[in-house]
Formats: C-alpha cells, sequence, structure tokens
C-alpha cells in the first residue's frame, strides 16, 4: 500500500504515552508538516507554539477541567469535574496551532496544518490526539497570553505527541453511506 494511504488508514488518537519526549528531529519533522499544509492563496496564517514544560501542562489540564466542569452539557461536566481526566493525557508534548484572524480561511488551514501533523507524527512512530476539549480554556484572554500567542491569532487547537504507551487500538468501523457520486 501506498506509505501515504498507509499512514491515513492505520494513525490512531492515542491517549496513553510514556513519559520520555520526543526526539527533537522528530518534533522539527513534525512542525515541518504543519508548515506544509495546504493555505488558502498561499498566506500560511499559523502560528504553532509546543509546549513541554510540565509545570505550564499541568496548568493548562487544571485551568481547562475546571472550565469544563462549568459546561451545560453532563458529559462534559462530568469529564471536567473527574479528578482523574487529564486533558493532554499525559504527553509530554502538546502543539497548539492558532491562526491570523486577518486571512482568509483560517479556520480550515489551521485544521489543515494540525491533520498534517498528526500523520507525521505516526509517521514517525509516535502518537497524537487532538485536544478539542482544549476550546473551553483556549477561549479565555490568559490562555493566549500563558502561550504566547502573537496579537492577531487566535488560538484555536492543540494536539498531544508522544511515543504510544502500549499497541494502537483497531480502527472503529467507517460509514460508508456518507459517500455520494454524482457521475
Amino acid at each position: 500500500m501506498n506509505e501515504v494511504l498507509s499512514a491515513i488508514l492505520n494513525r490512531r488518537s492515542i491517549r496513553a504515552y510514556e513519559s520520555r519526549q520526543i526526539d527533537e528531529s522528530a518534533l522539527e519533522a513534525i512542525l515541518e508538516a504543519g508548515l506544509y499544509a495546504p493555505t488558502a492563496h498561499n498566506q500560511q496564517p499559523w502560528h504553532f507554539t509546543v509546549v513541554q514544560n510540565r509545570e505550564l501542562l499541568d496548568l493548562i489540564n487544571r485551568e481547562t477541567s475546571a472550565e469544563m466542569a462549568k459546561s451545560d452539557n453532563e458529559w462534559v461536566r462530568k469529564t471536567g469535574a473527574d479528578p482523574n481526566f487529564q486533558v493532554t493525557y499525559n504527553a509530554p508534548t502538546v502543539i497548539f496551532v492558532s491562526g491570523r484572524k486577518d486571512a482568509i480561511a483560517y479556520p480550515v488551514d489551521c485544521s489543515a496544518a494540525m491533520q498534517n501533523m498528526l500523520l507525521a507524527a505516526h509517521s514517525l512512530g509516535i502518537g497524537s490526539v487532538w485536544l478539542g476539549l482544549l476550546r473551553f480554556w483556549l477561549v479565555k484572554p490568559e490562555a493566549a497570553e500563558l502561550l504566547r500567542i502573537p496579537e492577531g491569532y487566535e488560538p484555536f487547537y492543540g494536539a498531544a505527541f508522544g511515543y504510544p504507551a502500549g499497541k494502537l487500538p483497531p480502527a472503529p468501523e467507517r460509514e460508508k453511506s456518507v459517500i455520494s457520486r454524482i457521475v
């Protein structure tokens, strides 16, 4: 099978990591993959913030859980209130993607960059998971300040990266009825 298709079909969201930090060369390759994502009018409206500081990651976990615990959604509220929940799954590295607000299609461009990084990580034997629940914290003004997000950028997403602790989970079945063809 083609290497790219293999990476797409075999990548899984990993939620348990070894404590060792990912190699610097792997981190550089992951970030470069993000830089090469497709982008509207080649605006490249992203900014990547790499956090490997355990104290800051612990703070982000606490703050995100506190915000989640205030949610109207019962599942989110219960998850945020669980003292064992860590939104970053104790990964040694989290990469945040922020978008330049004056760009044409910054949310889509930043999503493409994140997906490139997730696939690159998998190809290097590094696990990852897109951390959508970080939005509960990222919308707070102090988040951008703590992450040193440049002026004019909005933090959108984060993903955890690290060496998987255990085997990759099997792929869930995919719903094929969502495809239509017009010929």
